[in-house]
């Protein structure tokens, strides 16, 4: 009898360029399909309901993948670490499979569950999937791994990135007397549409999120973002107002696209380029690329940074940490329009444009003087596309109390809109109670009080609040 398998899906939510899938279809045809949705998903604080859409439609559609190659995807609700050995007894399987994730928790988990199933006999492949550039590939001369982006975008632009490969070919599909068993002695989730199993968490943001689950969606936003909008990057991609960016982040994050086909997508439009311009949008778009791996890396090699700053100085920093002023930030009444703009747009949308997240993050940080694990919590709790590692490394980069060279960056809001609002179209299209003011005004939140119309005046002055962050800042550093 052809031996059977089990390839564990987390954060590669789909068939092609699945690389640890790929790799166990070279020498197994009776492949079973596997997701566990533990608890963590739906009751943790920062559970987000836009995540949990996400999911539960990219697992929907992965399973009609699977049911097409002649196998299946199954389902379970629980711990994986007691659930997965179960599940490896009752199918009689030899082995089971799953790509690396970076998390520590989560490696801790994998550690421990790899263990387990190899004292029952049953052999374990792991291998790295949604990074082009594994983590420990990478160190500094001295060996020690890279804390600063621009010299490890250096080494990783140079390192060879592996082709895309394909999905399987037909599977054969396990015993179905045993699946017959599993059905009766296992936690199996018996539908993924909507309302069932987590009715009490609807999402009313499905309309609007511009991230699409399901990896044919992927495919697509990937290749209407290369062919329209790819070699506009460099110009477009501040600007929140413009189509400029991929939406490709909770694919990416979930992985219902594979990194390697994002940067052969990429590659392919540069082939093809007839300017410079063109060609150094395609770079500052893998720069982007560059900077989630940056963060993966980080977190893999500094896990505590999970838990709290990377710069040891600001685990005491002196917050203010106004349970009103943050309340207002979360609730878009910071009385800055940009601001309450992006905030607006987050909640929404379960999605906000990457250069209204610095600002929104600079403006909690250094202008409301708020714990930035406050704003890190928040964000997980409604983004789509919200990941550990990109997440925390944000924010600390925003409050100056991660990797960067240059840690003491402050956001002035209005010059911000200025910049990159310019028309206030962004402001105008969150904030449509002030979409008759002034476009001088809605850049500056120097608005009338009868144009206001329940808009709230500016929580704090800018001014004030940089002086009595870089006096907070200095006295840390001394």
């Amino acid at each position: 009898m052809e031996p059977s398998w089990l390839f564990w899906h987390r954060r590669d939510l789909r068939l092609a360029d699945n690389l640890g899938l790929h790799q166990l279809h070279q020498h197994c045809r009776c492949i079973t399909g596997l997701f566990v949705l533990e608890p963590a998903l739906w009751q943790a604080e920062d559970a987000a309901a836009a995540r949990l859409w996400f999911l539960l439609r990219s697992l929907e559609q992965l399973q009609a993948g699977w049911a097409a190659l002649g196998s299946r995807l199954l389902v379970l609700r629980g711990d994986p670490t007691l659930l997965i050995p179960q599940l490896v007894q009752q199918l009689g399987s030899s082995g089971v499979a799953f790509n690396e994730d970076v998390e520590p928790q989560v490696r801790q988990r994998d550690h421990e569950l790899q263990h387990r199933l190899e004292q029952q006999g049953v052999r374990v492949q792991r291998c790295w999937d949604q990074l082009l550039v594994p983590p420990e590939q990478l160190g500094t001369a001295a060996g020690q791994p890279y804390t600063v982006y621009g010299p490890y975008k250096r080494r990783w632009f140079g390192q060879a990135k592996l082709a895309p490969c394909p999905a399987p070919s037909q599977l054969s599909a396990v015993d179905p007397v045993r699946l017959a068993a599993v059905r009766n002695r296992l936690p199996l989730v018996p539908s993924l549409a909507d309302g069932a199993p987590w009715g009490d968490r609807p999402w009313a943001g499905t309309g609007s999120c511009p991230c699409l689950p399901g990896e044919q969606a992927a495919l697509q936003q990937l290749e209407h973002f290369s062919t329209a909008a790819l070699c506009l990057y460099d110009s477009q991609r501040d600007i929140p107002s413009l189509p400029g960016t991929s939406w490709l982040s909770a694919a990416l994050r979930f992985g219902t696209v594979g990194p390697r086909t994002v940067w052969q997508a990429a590659e392919d439009v540069r082939a093809v380029c007839r300017s410079d311009e063109a060609r150094h949008a395609i770079t500052v778009w893998q720069q982007e690329l560059a900077w989630r791996e940056f963060y993966q890396q980080a977190l893999f090699h500094f896990p505590a940074l999970a838990q709290g700053p990377f710069r040891r100085r600001w685990r005491h920093f002196p917050w203010d940490n106004d349970e009103q002023h943050f309340a207002a930030w979360c609730e878009a009444r910071t009385g800055y329009p940009i601001v309450d703009a992006a905030m607006r747009q987050l909640q929404e949308t379960g999605w906000m444009h990457n250069r209204c997240r610095m600002i929104v993050a600079s403006f909690l940080t250094k202008d409301l003087i708020c714990n930035w694990r406050w704003g890190e919590q928040h964000f997980m709790a409604h983004l789509v596309d919200g990941d550990l590692a990109a997440n925390n490394g944000g924010w600390q980069w925003s409050a100056s109390s991660g990797m960067d060279p240059r840690p003491l960056r402050i956001f002035n809001p209005v010059i911000q809109a200025r910049k990159f609002d310019a028309d206030a179209d962004y402001i105008r299209r969150w904030l449509p109670e002030l979409a008759s003011c002034n476009t001088a005004d809605l850049l500056s939140g120097d608005i009338a009080p009868i144009e206001r119309r329940g808009y709230p005046s500016p929580r704090v002055n800018h001014r004030e609040q940089q002086q009595r962050f870089k006096a907070i800042y200095a006295s840390i550093q001394g």
